[in-house]
């Protein structure tokens, strides 16, 4: 399995230009995608982008307006799922629940064991 690598964003000129070495989510997820003889072009990839964030707009806008309703001021993971679910994407919804619930023990996890610090005396 390949390292995670972050999600570099378009440059400040808007260019989207990128230096060698930097990756964005489409050039993790895609060559997974499609076979391995298949070469994706660089509008492929960029209309790739654009309906990602175009998505991820959309699920955080209907989870935004559920808290607004409720007057809290954090989107949280179960607003997320609710957002996901009213707008039809409830197949995705439960595998997210999944996940989220793995994040969750992880970091219990995490903050009931802190690293401890050796010094060297």
């Amino acid at each position: 399995m390949s390292e995670i690598q972050p999600m570099i964003a378009p440059q400040e000129d808007g260019s989207g230009n990128q230096e060698v070495g930097e990756y964005r989510e489409q050039d993790r997820f895609l060559p997974q995608s499609v076979p391995h003889t298949a070469k994706i072009a660089k509008d492929a990839k960029e209309c790739v982008q654009e309906c990602v964030s175009e998505f991820i707009s959309f699920i955080t806008s209907e989870a935004a307006e559920k808290c607004q309703m409720e007057k809290r001021k954090t989107i949280g993971g179960e607003d997320i799922l609710y957002a996901m679910v009213s707008l039809g994407f409830e197949n995705y919804a439960e595998t997210l629940k999944i996940h989220l619930a793995k994040l969750r023990q992880h970091q219990a996890g995490s903050s009931s064991n802190p690293r401890q610090e050796h010094r060297e005396d």
